[in-house]
């Protein structure tokens, strides 16, 4: 072998052996005898390469399972102390690969879990959930719409498990939450004192009302004497006095109407569709009976205004509409005080 032919080959298999490929090496320089060997060379080379890039995806395939398997590994140690439920769920077979809330040891199978089978009724809704979406957050409702309906937030989101493409569900019991939410909302629009609803609830009830022009017929009332029955009997006594105002109203009237507290004495009866002359009849015949009983000596009574919201009235407000009303329970006020001069001072 001449010194041209063995510089070039040596030179080339330095390039093998330290990975590296200039792209220098040119078979056509070689003399004739010596091509064939510079060919073989070539083709070793090639295949090296091919090895290398096999033996790197290999590699990097290892190391995506090592950080797929930390993550899985971290996300169930995150879980493991808490109360929220981890279900793993194949995307293809629909089976349980983890839920958290397993006995240690043993295949994943619906016969293992009670609190599974008794709290999520809805584990077969996770398995047909199907990720159209990549995170999802929603609110499931496990009950039939009773007081002891329980609450869950399932978060959902695809996720590689043990070399399954799967999808995991952590569910939440978020019962506490939404009642403690339920109960402040319903502390927001009660009154304190009688049970009813409360003048932000009528504000916001009556605006919509108007806003949406919808017929209404709304009675103003007043009980009469609240003041002289306090100064009088006492506050513990006028209590029971607004109370007794209150179940006469409310036991008169359907669920579905509005009866709200304004004021100390001062009310609003709410029905739906234009009924004035309806609601002036029988605002009269309660009235009547209201003042034909009485409590500790004293006279019960109590004045009332009505009006009609049509729905076609323009820029109409509110308090427009309950000083109408106003207007007319003073009416009605100046008669029971002629009827009874002590009580409607």
């Amino acid at each position: 072998m001449n010194n041209k032919n063995c510089e070039l080959l040596l030179e080339y298999v330095q390039e093998i052996l330290s990975g590296s490929d200039t792209g220098h090496f040119n078979i056509s320089e070689l003399d004739e005898p010596y091509q064939e060997l510079g060919r073989g060379l070539k083709t070793l080379h090639e295949k090296l390469n091919i090895l290398t890039m096999r033996e790197n995806e290999v590699l990097k395939m290892q190391q995506h399972a090592e950080m797929v398997e930390s993550y899985n590994e971290l996300l169930v140690q995150m879980l493991s102390k808490r109360n929220e439920w981890l279900l793993v769920v194949d995307q293809d077979s629909r089976e349980i690969l983890y839920c958290n809330k397993q006995k240690k040891g043993g295949a994943v199978d619906d016969s293992f879990c009670k609190t599974c089978k008794s709290r999520l009724s809805f584990k077969s809704e996770l398995q047909d959930w199907k990720a159209s979406e990549q995170y999802s957050v929603r609110e499931i409702n496990s009950g039939s719409g009773k007081d002891n309906d329980t609450y869950y937030r399932v978060t959902s989101f695809p996720i590689d498990w043990k070399e399954h493409n799967s999808l995991v569900h952590i569910i939440v019991d978020i019962t506490d939450e939404k009642r403690t939410a339920h109960n402040l909302t319903s502390k927001a629009y009660h009154d304190p004192g009688t049970g009813i609803k409360n003048r932000l609830f009528f504000k916001e009830y009556m605006e919509s009302i108007l806003r949406e022009r919808r017929e209404a017929t709304l009675c103003y009332l007043d009980l009469d004497g609240l003041k002289y029955v306090n100064d009088k009997f006492g506050h513990l006594e006028g209590d029971v006095y607004i109370q007794n105002f209150v179940e006469l109203i409310r036991s008169s009237f359907r669920n579905g109407d509005t009866f709200a507290r304004i004021g100390g004495d001062e009310f609003c009866l709410v029905l739906t569709g234009c009924g004035g002359e309806l609601m002036e009849r029988k605002i009269a015949e309660i009235l009547k009976r209201f003042q034909s009983e009485r409590y500790n000596k004293y006279q019960c009574s109590f004045s009332y205004g009505i009006v009609e919201i049509t729905g076609r009235e323009k820029n109409v407000s509110l308090d427009a509409i309950l000083r109408e009303a106003d207007e007319i329970m003073y009416e009605c006020k100046r008669k029971n005080k002629e009827k009874y001069p002590e009580l409607v001072r």
